[in-house]
C-alpha cells in the first residue's frame, strides 16, 4: 500500500532531468525525494486516520456506558432529553440495545487496529476500521435527518468518524492510483 516506488513516482521521474544520476543507488536523487515524500504522505494519513478512529471508538464506548450501564441515572437520561425516570425505564430496553450497537462499532475499530501489525492482514484491518467509522458516520447522519434538533449530538457523534473516513479514503485512493 505504500506509495514508494509507484507508477506515479516513476512517471514523475520521466519528467525530471536525468543528468543528476547517482551510480550507487541507480536512481536519480529526485526520484528518491519523490518516494520519500509519497511515503511520508501515506504515513501521515495513516496516523491521522488511526488517531481519529481511536477518538471515535473511545467516544462510542462512552456512549455505550451511558446508554447501557448508566441509563437510569437522572444525569444520563436528562442528557438524552427525557423528562422523567418513568420515561427512562420505558426506553431502557431500546437504550441498552443502542448502546451495544455503539460498543460493537468501537470494538470493530479496535479489532482492525489489532490486525494492522500483521502484514498479511493490514489491509483487512484498515478496511474494518474504515467500515466501522463509516457506519458511525452514517448513524450520525441518520440521527440529524430523523431529529434535526439533535444536530449538536450528531456532530459530536460524527465528527471523529468523518475525519477518520476522509483520511483513510485518501490513503486508499492514493495507494490505488499509484499502483494501478
Amino acid at each position: 500500500m505504500a506509495w514508494a516506488a509507484s507508477p506515479m513516482a516513476e512517471g514523475v521521474l520521466a519528467l525530471l532531468d536525468h543528468d543528476d544520476f547517482d551510480a550507487r543507488s541507480r536512481a536519480p536523487p529526485t526520484l528518491s525525494l519523490v518516494r520519500v515524500t509519497l511515503t511520508l504522505m501515506s504515513g501521515l494519513f495513516l496516523v491521522l486516520g488511526v488517531v481519529f478512529a481511536t477518538l471515535a471508538a473511545v467516544l462510542h464506548v462512552f456512549i455505550f456506558i451511558m446508554e447501557s450501564l448508566l441509563w437510569t441515572k437522572p444525569s444520563t437520561w436528562k442528557r438524552f432529553g427525557l423528562a422523567s425516570q418513568s420515561d427512562a425505564e420505558t426506553l431502557r430496553p431500546m437504550a441498552l440495545n443502542q448502546g451495544f450497537y455503539n460498543l460493537f462499532l468501537a470494538l470493530g475499530v479496535f479489532i482492525g487496529f489489532a490486525l494492522l501489525p500483521q502484514a498479511s492482514l493490514a489491509t483487512a484491518g484498515l478496511m474494518l476500521v474504515l467500515f466501522c467509522t463509516a457506519s458511525m458516520l452514517a448513524a450520525s447522519v441518520v440521527l440529524v435527518i430523523s431529529q434535526p434538533k439533535l444536530l449538536r449530538a450528531a456532530v459530536t457523534q460524527g465528527l471523529f468518524p468523518l475525519l477518520a473516513v476522509v483520511c483513510l479514503l485518501i490513503l486508499f485512493i492514493g495507494a490505488a492510483t499509484t499502483t494501478a
